[in-house]
């Protein structure tokens, strides 16, 4: 049987399919499982892992609850409108270019053949030159979706965090340690972390970030700098990833969130950078991470925040002249594992 897209169904199937119908694929787009057949230009994968979260788990959920509050952007007419820049978004996309691959194989207690799963899931999307959307699960889930790539590329990292713990105890593989696997990666070429704050950074992880080369900007001086001198600090037309903890965002945005700091961004200030960052680089993937729905408030606020920002960086990834030209992330010769 053929699948119809919540966006042509009301045409062909004459329904209404409000959010709280149907199956919650990301965008009610077509879920293709089998990545050997993928025909998309975005593929929309979930990573519903939280075994790297030290304190609450619970964000394991967080891929389903932003599927789930994705279908609200849904209509009848493809794409979405934006009524403060007067324009359409993703029309063709969401006219049959998008697709939701579903969940990479989680493994509980088997961390590395978790992470080992996310690599594979990632690198299928990459092998079919399609551009992966990843919803975590927590911040840990990074460090295997971009060891998928091969292709030189900066990561910029979103987040009240630096997640550059050092390796004690035998733990490497939790939601503190991420960037510091990422730094490691041959095809990485440079980390800028944005939005740092919390007073649970530690001396050591900020230093070691430093002088492994990266990049660290606190958000008194991201207030300085402004979302636009963000982006031009990254090669102009470069190959770009980026990660975004939903905790860059202020504490009071983000109730689903366990580790939620005050003294963060405005919604504003976190989509103007992304838009920026889209306009001047070519994003080959992002993820959005550490929404946990079993934190948040009965309406599910984070979730939908964690939705729309996904879906309003993708659609200004798409509004490039770059992407309407064709020259979406190919497949690469893929990094071993």
């Amino acid at each position: 049987m053929s699948s119809i897209s919540a966006w042509d169904s009301c045409q062909v199937a004459d329904r209404l399919d409000l959010p709280f119908v149907g199956i919650p694929s990301f965008l009610r787009a077509p879920v293709h499982a089998d990545l050997r057949t993928l025909d998309a230009d975005i593929a929309v994968m979930g990573a519903p892992t939280d075994e790297g979260s030290p304190f609450m788990p619970g964000s394991r959920f967080g891929p389903r609850s932003i599927r789930e509050h994705s279908l609200r952007f849904v209509s009848a007419e493809p794409g979405y409108y934006d009524p403060q820049l007067g324009r359409h978004f993703l029309r063709r996309e969401m006219s049959g270019r998008i697709v939701d691959v579903g969940d990479a194989d989680i493994l509980p207690t088997n961390v590395v053949g978790t992470f080992e799963n996310i690599t594979t899931m990632t690198r299928g999307i990459l092998e079919r030159s399609a551009l992966p959307v990843v919803l975590g699960g927590d911040h840990a889930i990074s460090f295997p979706v971009v060891r998928a790539y091969s292709e030189p590329l900066s990561v910029i990292h979103f987040d009240a965090h630096l997640d550059y713990m050092p390796f004690v105890h035998g733990i490497e593989f939790s939601n503190s340690t991420a960037f510091r696997h990422i730094a490691k990666l041959p095809h990485v070429k440079g980390i800028t972390q944005v939005g740092i704050r919390s007073l649970r950074n530690t001396e050591r992880m900020h230093s070691d970030s430093l002088k492994d080369g990266n990049r660290v900007v606190t958000m008194n001086e991201f207030r300085e700098l402004g979302p636009r001198s963000i982006a031009e600090a990254l090669p102009r037309d470069g190959h770009c990833y980026v990660s975004i903890d939903i905790d860059v965002l202020d504490l009071s945005l983000v109730p689903g969130c366990v580790s939620a700091e005050p003294d963060g961004m405005t919604y504003a200030e976190l989509r103007d950078t992304l838009a920026a960052i889209a306009e001047r680089t070519e994003v080959v993937g992002y993820d959005l991470v550490e929404v946990n729905p079993q934190l948040d408030v009965a309406t599910g606020v984070t979730s939908y925040l964690g939705a729309h920002l996904a879906i309003e960086f993708l659609g200004r990834i798409c509004d490039q002249p770059r992407w309407a030209a064709g020259r979406r992330p190919g497949s690469r010769v893929l990094q071993e594992t």
